[in-house]
């Protein structure tokens, strides 16, 4: 690492999880890139090896030998890109923390991009996004980019934000914020919850156009591109969207529900008079009586399915406010104690 001169230190987290057919060539570009910019910042890249069996383990510690300053995380198994993530952000020591595809899906231009836009506006959070005007995609499956597109688009619905990525990896990060943020996701899920988090403690979030590359993930060949979990990913995705509007994962259903109950105890009504009205004058309760057990037995599902879908659909409303009233708890245990946190570690730096 370089002598502290004014420049600014960029922390680059790069999480590397069965790598080893693309890592070496990765990191002789990307740190190309870094000796290229060593005037404007001090670097320190951060890798985490989560847990590889196919020789990761063995290419990073050669690379360490090359790259003076390389710091390297071994996990001793899988632990997930969420944990890889946390250990990396509490190894860091930058002004700024880059997190990044060690695959390079993304060109390494991308990380100047984001150290640009972190510099001149008030965001403490930068996304790459390839969904936006502007971004763009190459060699990217068609069932991956049909899921990745219809997941953001997913997430920014229940987020109610202007951003068209949730999930993306290549961010970012002021990095006294991101180091003070807790995060609890293990797995991918991790992407939507550091955005979540940032919502909540009031930071800003930008987003820039970015050109997603797949080609040498396809060269890489099929046991690289196994890697990415698509169907732990997608539920992981879902999940993300009841944590940003549980209110409303609970309540559209259940005002659907609700309208298609009053649509069918209309017609239970409507057979209980009919009914009524085929009956001889009698005592009020016992023609009441008569009336429903005849309109029952003509149309049992008419009743089962009315009365049902009713309770279901009040069940579902009743879940959701409450669903919205602890999400509304929560954030703002979150944001006092994220507050408290920081205050703590202040005093502690300047307790003499």
């Amino acid at each position: 690492m370089a002598v502290d001169d004014g420049r600014p230190l960029v922390s680059l987290v790069l999480p590397a999880y069965n790598e080893a057919q693309v890592l070496e060539g990765s990191l002789a570009e990307i740190h190309a890139y870094l000796d290229a910019h060593a005037s404007e910042y001090r670097w320190e890249v951060i890798v985490v090896n989560d847990g590889s069996t196919d020789g990761t383990r063995e290419i990073v510690e050669q690379a360490r030998a090359r790259y003076p300053g390389l710091i390297v995380i071994h996990h001793p198994r899988n632990f997930g890109l969420g944990q890889a993530f946390r250990a990396a952000f509490a190894r860091s020591t930058g002004d700024f923390v880059i997190t990044f595809d060690v695959g390079l899906s993304y060109s390494p231009e991308h990380i100047g991009r984001l150290l640009d836009r972190l510099r001149t506006g008030r965001s403490r959070v930068v996304l790459a996004s390839p969904y936006m005007k502007g971004g763009s995609f190459s060699s990217v499956p068609w069932l991956r980019r049909v899921l990745s597109v219809c997941a953001n688009r997913f997430l920014a619905f229940f987020a109610r934000g202007r951003l068209s990525t949730l999930t993306c990896l290549v961010r970012g990060y002021d990095g006294p914020f991101i180091r003070s943020l807790v995060l609890r996701a293990m797995g991918m899920d991790v992407m939507p919850e550091t955005v979540y988090k940032s919502m909540i403690m009031r930071a800003g979030i930008d987003q820039m156009p970015a050109h997603l590359d797949w080609s040498r993930q396809i060269a890489a060949g099929p046991r690289h591109r196994s890697s990415v979990r698509i169907l732990r990913h997608t539920v992981a995705t879902i999940f993300s969207g009841f944590v940003f509007r549980p209110f409303m994962i609970f309540v559209l259903p259940g005002l659907l529900l609700l309208l298609f109950s009053l649509y069918v105890n209309t017609w239970m009504i409507i057979h209980f008079f009919e009914a009524l009205h085929g009956l001889p004058p009698d005592t009020v309760m016992n023609t009441a009586s008569a009336a429903v057990a005849i309109a029952y037995q003509k149309f049992p599902h008419t009743f089962i399915v009315g009365l049902l879908s009713l309770m279901l659909s009040v069940q579902l409303v009743s879940l959701g406010v409450a669903a919205l009233q602890a999400k509304s708890y929560f954030e703002e245990l979150f944001y006092l104690g994220s507050v408290l946190r920081s205050q703590m570690r202040e005093n502690r730096r300047d307790a003499p």
